[in-house]
């Protein structure tokens, strides 16, 4: 079989994990693949953990959270933290439980750090460094995003590739943690990580030809502005102007929303908006791909687009597994 075997020590199953870019179509192969093992749905995404994050998130319909469990969807309100370390030890206690419920575990997302925390572990990375941490957010005010993330290119090359450069939270912790081991990122997280609970996992990851995907990509967007994304972002706008203002609030900040947060704001045009949507998204495509190619042990087979095609990959996992 082409996959890890549960260690005998713990008995347990190996959990399936099926990963890609945005819009690769993860959701309709988890749910297929969970229907047909009997399984409960873990979603490695950031942004659906959050209630009222639903068109701009992709998040699955009630339909669809009905007739199959998903845990880590609608789960957290905007404004609280839950980081990729708070998703690795809690999914690793759901899929044990789910284990222990003579259950099967399917992980579907693509949520770069979650899925790394919970599939290879987390390297032991030093705590904050408020001193250095202080001039490097003095430095980011001076010269700006483009500088530093030029800084880090060089030192770390595979973390940068991995970020969005005019994003600055991963950016500064990437430089602190060089300036206060003398590492990169990079470099630690290949000497040791940390293992969660004894798991295996089966890593499948959906392949689509670049020029699909992005065609693939500027479709959902279209489909998500006529399915309402413009109400509910303006919505959360309106709803949270103080969170908004303090630029601290990840979900707030993700593609999709802060494209038109800066249209309601006057910043740009709505055109513009639904075109940096498209390109911000693209992007992020790009960045996911990198990192998975970088950093996990990842199976790939070409992405299913017919509901044919979709029911023959699910039946392949589920035999495999």
């Amino acid at each position: 079989m082409n996959h890890l075997l549960a260690s005998s020590e713990t008995a347990q199953p190996p959990v399936l994990v099926i990963l890609g870019p945005t819009a690769s179509g993860k959701s309709a192969l988890a749910m297929a693949v969970a229907k047909k093992i009997g399984g409960e749905i873990i979603s490695a995404d950031s942004r659906q953990v959050y209630r009222e994050l639903d068109i701009g998130a992709a998040k699955p319909s009630r339909d669809v959270l009905n007739e199959v469990r998903h845990h880590f969807v609608n789960e957290k309100n905007i404004g609280e933290t839950f980081t990729a370390g708070d998703f690795a030890t809690e999914a690793v206690e759901r899929i044990q439980d789910i284990h222990r419920r003579g259950m099967r575990a399917v992980v579907a997302g693509g949520s770069t750090l979650y899925l790394e925390g919970l599939i290879e572990g987390f390297a032991d990375l030093p705590p904050a460094n408020p001193e250095i941490r202080a001039r490097l957010l003095e430095e980011l005010e001076r010269d700006g995003n483009e500088r530093l993330y030029a800084k880090l290119l060089e030192r770390d090359p595979e973390q940068a590739a991995t970020l969005d450069p005019t994003k600055s939270q991963r950016l500064i912790r990437s430089l602190e943690i060089i300036e206060i081991t003398g590492l990169c990122v990079t470099e630690l997280q290949a000497k040791g990580k940390q293992r969660h609970g004894g798991l295996s996992f089966v890593t499948t990851g959906l392949s689509v030809p670049r020029e699909v995907l992005y065609r693939r990509i500027n479709q959902r967007t279209d489909e998500m502005i006529a399915g309402g994304l413009y109400r509910e972002a303006e919505g959360l706008y309106h709803k949270y102007q103080t969170l908004l203002a303090s630029g601290k609030v990840s979900a707030l900040q993700s593609v999709g929303y802060q494209e038109l947060f800066q249209y309601f704001d006057g910043k740009i045009v709505y055109n513009d908006a639904v075109g940096l949507i498209k390109q911000h998204t693209r992007n992020y495509a790009k960045r996911q791909l990198t990192f998975f190619n970088n950093r996990l042990k990842v199976s790939w087979v070409e992405a299913p687009s017919q509901s044919n095609e979709i029911e023959a990959l699910a039946d392949r996992l589920a035999i495999n597994s």
